[in-house]
Parts: structure tokens; sequence; C-alpha cells
């Protein structure tokens, strides 16, 4: 069997009933590796400076591309060949740059700006793909494939509402409650730990059992998880917050995989390119989004104040109506999860 890059031509290779249960050992990998972060990366800032992730990260990076450029195998050439659409590519390119910047300038003029011209942009793109016979999206899926769109729609509003949840506990736990980073590291160890353990099944799970039910079950659990965040207080003990990050975790655990390999099957094979390069579009912009929020909520209520020195009252209210903003979104998101509709198993 010919090694390949990426779970929608992974996914090609195994039989329709097995793909759920690739695509759960897929993520696992992906959450194993979330799970090192958070730790590797507490002790890093504690013992060398916050600057030696970065180092250590573009290393791992190197030897990644390594390891692919040696080992992985070539995709089997299709029957279709597709032109490359260039003016697509370049303006979809720019509108996620001028996005993520932007988002990250906010509530600065500039920030706005900049993050309005991502947005025409992408609008720009949407009336390009519609023209091309060789669209970098085939934005007709959305349209025509209900499953396709929901799934999609599913996974945004997911990493829309969950991304930030690392970044919001560990300024909590490292400025609220005076841990360490390797401490506040290692607390939050716990979620992706939950996440790489349960992956694989739940995967295998939607092999058997309609992929929404068990996606919209994670979405649920979520939904409450980010719910109680919003509870946080000062005085907070560590324990209560481990078992809602447990919560957490294995909702996204539920959700995530047959997620995925909702999507997956509800394209042709020709089409699981596509599909990938989609979904990880959803992640990418839902992360950004996420982020968006997040900032939002600081400049409401800390301004351009450092969070070292902002009160720890201001800082909680942030905290407090972010957790609130992303439980209000991944309960939206449970209505998308479930009427997406089921599966034909093929």
């Amino acid at each position: 069997m010919t090694m390949t890059t990426g779970p929608a031509i992974l996914v090609s290779e195994f039989l329709p009933k097995e793909r759920g249960k690739v695509l759960g050992i897929t993520v696992a990998s992906v959450y194993t590796g979330l799970a090192v972060g958070p730790f590797a990366g507490g002790i890093l800032t504690q013992q060398l400076g916050w600057r030696s992730i970065f180092i250590v990260s573009a290393l791992f990076g190197l030897a990644a591309s390594v390891v692919a450029f040696l080992f992985l195998g070539k995709d089997t050439p299709t029957n279709q060949p597709r032109k490359i659409n260039l003016t697509g590519s370049f303006v979809y390119a720019l509108a996620l740059m001028a996005m993520v910047i932007g988002s990250a300038q906010i509530p600065d003029q500039s920030g706005w700006m900049l993050l309005g011209t991502g947005l025409l942009l992408l609008a720009l793109f949407i009336r390009i793909e519609k023209k091309v016979r060789f669209p970098v999206i085939d934005l007709s899926l959305f349209a025509r494939n209900k499953l396709f769109a929901f799934s999609n729609i599913a996974a945004l509003i997911n990493y829309s509402a969950t991304f930030a949840i690392v970044f919001l506990l560990s300024l909590y736990l490292q400025k609220i409650k005076s841990l360490s980073p390797q401490e506040a590291g290692t607390i939050l160890l716990f979620q992706p730990l939950m996440m790489a353990l349960l992956s694989p099944l739940t995967g295998k799970m939607s092999d058997k059992i309609q992929p929404r039910f068990i996606a919209t079950t994670g979405m649920a659990l979520t939904a409450i998880g980010l719910l109680l965040f919003a509870f946080l207080r000062e005085n907070t003990p560590n324990t209560p917050i481990i078992l809602n990050l447990i919560l957490v975790g294995t909702g996204f655990a539920l959700f995530s995989s047959p997620n995925m390999n909702t999507i997956m099957s509800s394209v042709e094979k020709h089409q699981y390119g596509i599909a990938s390069g989609v979904s990880a579009t959803m992640r990418v912009v839902g992360q950004m989004v996420s982020m968006t929020i997040v900032t939002l909520f600081f400049a409401l209520y800390i301004g351009q104040t450092q969070i070292s020195q902002v009160a720890d009252d201001l800082f909680m209210s942030s905290l407090k109506w972010t957790f609130v903003a992303f439980a209000a979104i991944a309960f939206i998101g449970i209505g998308f999860s479930y009427y997406r509709g089921n599966i034909q198993r093929r």
C-alpha cells in the first residue's frame, strides 16, 4: 500500500467501512502532538525562555519536511488533469493574510481596515471561483450537498468556539492562579490527551453509527464545558478545571473524527482532495475567528493595557464573557451538526 499525505488521500486507500477508523487514528496523531505542546512549551518557557519554543518548532518542522520528502510515496495520477487557478489562489491567499493580520491588530483602525479588505477579497475570490473551469474550491458542493455544507459549517463553528481555550486558560492559570508556565502546561495537557485517546474509538464508532449522532453529542458536551468555564473564579480549585478540560476534550473527540468521516463520505472519491482542503480552510478560519473574539473582548474590557498590569476583576470579566460567547456559538453548532442528515454507506 502506497503511503500518502493527508486524511483525504489516505482514506481513499481503505474500504469505506474503515474510513472512520483510519481518520480517527490520523486525528489522534494530531492531538498527540497537541497534548505534548502545552507541556513541552511550558518547560521550554520556564527553563530556556519563550524564544526557545520557536527554535524547537522550526527544528521539528525541518525534520518533518525531510521525513515527508524521503518516505512519502507519490499519489496516483488522475485521468482528469486539472489546471491550477493562479488568479483565484493568489486572491484567496491575500484574503486570508489580510484577515489574519487584521484580526491580530483589532481594535486599531488598521486592524478593521485589513479585516474589511480581507472580506472584500474573499467576496472577489468567490466571484472568480464561480466563473472558472477549475476552481480552487468547488463552491457548488456547498450549494447542492447539504451534508457536506453543514458538516463544514459545524467544523467552522467548533474551531471558532474552542481554539482559544488553551490561550485563555494559560493566561488565567498564570496570572490569576500564579502557576508557573510548566505547571499551567501540565494542567492544559488533559484536554488534548483525552482527544488523542478517544479519537480512534469515536472514528471507529462512526463507521457503525450515523456520525451526526456522535458528533452532535460531542458538540453538546463542548458547549456545556465552555459554559462552565464562564463560571471560573479567582479561587477556583485546579481539580474542577481539569475535570472540565476532560469534558471538553471528550466532546471534541466525539465531534472531530465523526465529522471528518461525514465530510469525506459526502463526496466522490475524486473529490477527496477538495473536501480535505475545504475542511482545512474551515479549521484555519475558525481558529482566526476564535482569536478575533478574544481580541474583541479583551479590547472591550482591558484596552491597550498589558495583561500583567490588568486588574484581576477586569481580566475575569473579559474571560467570563468570552467563554459565554464561545458557548453560544457552540450551541448554534449543535443545530448544524444534527440537521446535516445521514451519510449513505457505500
